[in-house]
């Protein structure tokens, strides 16, 4: 099939959507909504989230080093989307979004999330001279999830079914499909050449 060049974009860049979650000075809890974020190893696995412009989510981080990622289930979805095309200079989210605190951090925790992280941020990176895009990398000290996602004894298909996490792509956003296509290393002992 021919190759044909396009403009630079995160059109096929498939993200979960998470919102990140922090507690205004008054505390009020307030929920961003974001998809950079990913996770690295450096003695164990740490969270990595990216910020790139004026959000009170990142006023708040900056303030107190903490804050939770929660996975966007479908049940969260309108809720989540309401947060990520709202300010939180502008509007209070916790009246939208019912919320517990975390177990081991002071941070928000949405109660439709299936899965939450308690992060507490160990390094910042500045990625401009302005100081608007910054990429924390952080320790996961406490994951939250509900009941039902703990049981060992479920496939992990049958547990992304019940969690519904949502993905986005160009300005959409669409289900996980639960049903694998195989496994790390099922290929490894050699295949014929893909065409």
């Amino acid at each position: 099939m021919k190759k044909v060049s396009q403009p630079v974009s995160n059109r096929f860049c498939p993200q979960c959507l998470y919102m990140y979650g922090t507690y205004k000075a008054d505390g009020r809890a307030n929920f961003g909504l974001f998809t950079w974020a990913t996770y690295c190893a450096d003695q164990g696995f740490r969270f990595v989230a990216c910020i790139g412009e004026d959000k009170l989510t990142r006023d708040r981080i900056r303030a107190t080093g903490r804050f939770s990622a929660s996975v966007v289930s479908e049940k969260l979805l309108s809720g989540a989307d309401f947060c990520g095309n709202n300010s939180g200079y502008k509007v209070d989210k916790s009246e939208y979004i019912e919320s517990v605190r975390g177990e081991l951090l002071d941070v928000p925790i949405p109660v439709l999330s299936p899965w939450s992280y308690e992060l507490e941020v160990d390094k910042t990176l500045r990625l401009d001279d302005r100081g608007d895009s910054e990429i924390y990398i952080c320790k996961i000290r406490n994951v939250l999830c509900d009941e039902e996602l703990a049981d060992s004894s479920l496939k992990f298909g049958e547990l992304l079914k019940i969690a519904a996490p949502v993905v986005s792509v160009c300005n959409s956003y669409f289900r996980l499909d639960p049903n694998s296509l195989g496994n790390w290393g099922d290929w490894k002992d050699g295949l014929s050449k893909i065409k």
